[in-house]
Order: structure tokens, then C-alpha cells, then sequence
């Protein structure tokens, strides 16, 4: 199979934001009576704080800056909920985000900027005001609606959680507030495809999948896509997957995953010292790597997947569903950094989640969640940002970095590199993650450039040196080091 991804996504910067939690506009003009937590309180599971999309457009310019060309969105659909997933209307934008208008402009304002919008799609379960949903609360079993979802006896009971007398109907990880939709019948499924459709015609770039392995029906997926690319064949598919991720990524469902596979081998070498062993979650399996464990843990990787899927993989370090990077780091600074370099060179689109760039850190939901502290600025760290802005620029200078072949080409204790190649321009990429500078040489591959000059850092203090068709470079501690030749 010819397989084909959007080839704007790999050479994209993401940027994950929460709506409720990023920035909010004077701008959207609210009904009198609503209240709002104060910003920057507390994150809980409920509560809202008043983040809408035209927050989003009026810090444009400061993601332009820190170098993002693409943004992921959580859930922007009216909701039940402050992060989203508890969709009732998926034709509706949520009032609360400054409705259809807020997201029109949003769109507009980011093409302009030559970025893309990914929205967050919820198509496993809806919310228990979703309007068929309700039709089937008021009417029981005389509802046309009722085969919409897997109801299990009669009368339903949405609201009673005593374990005698538990919510009777199919719902998502059994939360009585998530009832789970039934995609085979072919009413969801034709809704559901023209949400897909209509919002697509309405401008968006793609669609982040919420938890789509839960919709175990590879035909309905298939028909996800011919309906997706219909609409625009650019148009970005990515699905919640967070292991193996082969059966979806064989060119006929989804472009790329939320790539964990990267995310946790990388927690594991760059904070190996750090890395915070009692955080347990599904998926993650934490513990210290020497750079080995994390080469082979990349060819693994890497080798599950056509080398397009691997170039559209949405990698990353956390996200609104994990602890935050830093913390899971144990707050070791330089380990973000160096992890994030590592993202910014490796093949996949990397993605940054909202705050990270200033140092936010929190344990897990809803604490990853809090409200970006624009009011703050003397708290943020402003040489991390620098760094953020520093590593996105990288990026985007040189091509070998975005879609150029990729090899391991060293690694031994706490040291690391690889190499990128694209065309007439080459790219070796190494790290030390020990406490001293390290001194290497590595042989050269034949047809190697016979010159390098350091891109990273700007400060090279002499570290390079090429003789013979060997490379001798000095790494300094806990820093990384790029060549271009």
C-alpha cells in the first residue's frame, strides 16, 4: 500500500492547548449571571475559569514567537464539562469558548499565520444531555433513538451510583455521565460522519481522536477517513493510542498517533536520575535508561511503522491526560531541555503542551490542567523559554531535521546521537546526559560531509574537530550538541 500523510504536519510545531485553561478574552461578551472561578485557581475536575478561543487569537503572535505552526485543541464542542469530553452538541461550538463566531475567527486569524487547527473529536461516548440521549430519558423504550446506545433494563438510572441500584446502560469506563454511543447502528454512524464532515468544511485542518481504540470497528475508521480526506486530503487524522499502534497506522485509518512510544523512553534516559519511579499510570513504564535502553527503544519504535507514518507520529513529553513533564522529571530542568531537543530532531511532529515553555509543573489530572499565568510573568522561567524558542528555531532551519533518514549512530552509557540525512545536508545529533563533558570519537559513514559546523550550541568553545574520516566532538554536561554539514 502507497501510503500517504499530510506533508504540512511534518514539518509542523504543535501546541496542545486546554480552552478553559489558556487565555481568556475581554473580548467575549458573556451573559449577565455568569460566574467564573477566579483565573488561576486551583485546577479541579469541575469548575470552570473562563479560557475561550478568542483568548487563543489574542496570543497568536506569542505562539508565532515561540515557534508553533499547528495547535491541538481539547474539546471545543458544547460540554458538560471544563475540559470538553462530555460532548451534548457536536454541531456547536460552546458558548462558554465564545461559540461558532469565536472558532470562525480563530481559524481565520491562525491560516493567516500559515497555522493549522486540530480539533479534539469524541466519538466513542457523548454526555448524558446529549439530545438523543435525553430524547431516550424522556420517552424509555417508545424513543426512535433508543438503538443509539446499549441500554440494558428499564427505567434508566442516569444520576443513582449505589451499587443496588447502578446506572443500567453502556457507558464509557462506567462513568453513568459518559454513555457510550453505539456506532453500529448506522444512524451514529451517519451522524457522527457529518460532524466530521462539517466541521472540516467549516475549516479545520484535522482531528485529534479521543480514545478510538474503544470504537473496535476497523470499517468504521476506514469510512472516517475516505469521508476526512474527502473534504480535504491535507487534513490531519491522529488517534489516542498509546501503545502499538500498527492496526490503525496502515494508511487506510489514521495519519499518526499520540506517539507515548517516544515519550516515556525519553523521561526514562534524560531524567534517568530524576525520574520521579512512584508515578504509576497505565503505559508508563518509568525507569532509568542508559542511552542503549533508549537507542533500542527508538529503532523499536521507529521500526513498527512506514517511514510516512513515522514522519506524521504527534511525539511528545506529556499531555492534559499525564503529569506534567517537568514534575514526572522531578524538576530537573536541564532533563526538559534536553528532552525536548531530542523531540525537535527526531521524525514526527513534535507537540508542546500549554505552560511547559515557562516551566509549569503538576502532577496529574486535573492538577496538569491549571491556567497559564499570563498575569505572572515575573514567575515564568524566561531562560527555558528562550530555550523552547531556540529548539523550535532549529527545527525549522534545517530540513535534515524534519524529514531526513534517521540512524543511531552512537551510543554508550550516558551518551547518545544520531544521525539525519536529506539530500546535500546531514545532521548528527548527540547527547550527554552524565554530569562532565564527554569526549568522543565516532567514524565517519562513507559519503559523510568532510566538514561540520555546530548548530547547537551557539557558544561551540572549539568542540569539533575532523580528521581522517573521524569526528571528534566534546559534549558538555547535561547539554546536547547539533553538527550540520
Amino acid at each position: 500500500m502507497n501510503i500517504q500523510t499530510p506533508d504540512w504536519v511534518k514539518n509542523a510545531v504543535f501546541y496542545q492547548i486546554f480552552p478553559d485553561r489558556f487565555a481568556r478574552s475581554p473580548r467575549i461578551k458573556h451573559p449577565r449571571g455568569i460566574r467564573f472561578k477566579p483565573w488561576g485557581s486551583p485546577p479541579e475536575e469541575q469548575g470552570y475559569q473562563g479560557g475561550d478561543l478568542l483568548g487563543v487569537v489574542d496570543k497568536l503572535d506569542y505562539l508565532q514567537e515561540l515557534g508553533i505552526t499547528a495547535l491541538y485543541l481539547n474539546p471545543v464542542f458544547s460540554s458538560a464539562s471544563n475540559h470538553g469530553y462530555h460532548t451534548y452538541d457536536y454541531y456547536e461550538v460552546d458558548p462558554l469558548l465564545g461559540g461558532d463566531a469565536a472558532l470562525r475567527e480563530l481559524l481565520d486569524e491562525a491560516h493567516k499565520r500559515e497555522m493549522r487547527v486540530v480539533l479534539d473529536g469524541v466519538f466513542n461516548h457523548a454526555s448524558r444531555g446529549f439530545w438523543p440521549f435525553h430524547h431516550v430519558l424522556e420517552n424509555g423504550g417508545n424513543s426512535p433513538y433508543i438503538d443509539w446506545f446499549t441500554i440494558h433494563d428499564w427505567p434508566l438510572r442516569p444520576y443513582i451510583h449505589d451499587q443496588e441500584n447502578h446506572h443500567n446502560y453502556a457507558a464509557w469506563w462506567d462513568m453513568a455521565a459518559l454513555p457510550k454511543l453505539n456506532t453500529d447502528n448506522p444512524g451514529v454512524r451517519d451522524y457522527l460522519l457529518g460532524v466530521v464532515r462539517h466541521w472540516i468544511e467549516f475549516g479545520v485542518d484535522g482531528w485529534r481522536l479521543d480514545v478510538p481504540a474503544e470504537i473496535d470497528d476497523d470499517a468504521f475508521w476506514q469510512e472516517f477517513r475516505r469521508v476526512v480526506k474527502a473534504a480535504n486530503p491535507e487534513a490531519y487524522i491522529v488517534g489516542e493510542i498509546w501503545s502499538d499502534a500498527r492496526r490503525w497506522l496502515q494508511g487506510d485509518q489514521f495519519d499518526g498517533v499520540m506517539n507515548y512510544l517516544f515519550t516515556v523512553p525519553a523521561i526514562n534516559f534524560f531524567a534517568a536520575k530524576t525520574v520521579r519511579l512512584d508515578y504509576k499510570r497505565k503505559h508508563y513504564d518509568l525507569r532509568p535508561f542508559i542511552a542503549p535502553d533508549f537507542a533500542q527503544a527508538m529503532h523499536k519504535m521507529l521500526g513498527l511503522y512506514d517511514w510516512q507514518i513515522n514522519l506524521a507520529q504527534l511525539n511528545l513529553l506529556d499531555s492534559h491526560d499525564t503529569a506534567r513533564a517537568l514534575w514526572v522529571m522531578g524538576e530537573d530542568k536541564s532533563a526538559l531541555r534536553l528532552a525536548l531537543l531530542c523531540m525537535m530532531t527526531m521524525p514526527g511532529a513534535p507537540c508542546i503542551y500549554y505552560g511547559d515553555e515557562i516551566g509549569l509543573s503538576a502532577g496529574d489530572d486535573p492538577l496538569c490542567r491549571g491556567a497559564f499565568p499570563w498575569d505572572e510573568e515575573a514567575a515564568w522561567d524566561r531562560e527555558l523559554l528562550a530555550y523552547f524558542q531556540q529548539a523550535t528555531a532549529l527545527r525549522r532551519r534545517y530540513p535534515a531535521l524534519r524529514t531526513g533518514s534517521f540512524e543511531v549512530l552512537y551510543c554508550k552509557d550516558a551518551v547518545y546521537a544520531h544521525r539525519r540525512v536529506l539530500d546535500d545536508e546531514e545532521a548528527i545529533v548527540l547527547f550527554n546526559t552524565a554530569e562532565a563533558p564527554t569526549r568522543l570519537s565516532l567514524d565517519l559513514p562513507e559519503g559523510a560531509p568532510i566538514s561540520y559546523s555546530v548548530a547547537w550550541p551557539k557558544e561551540d568553545g572549539q568542540l569539533l574537530d575532523v580528521h581522517g574520516g573521524q569526528l571528534a566532538v566534546t559534549v558538555p554536561a547535561r547539554e546536547a550538541v547539533v553538527l550540520v554539514g
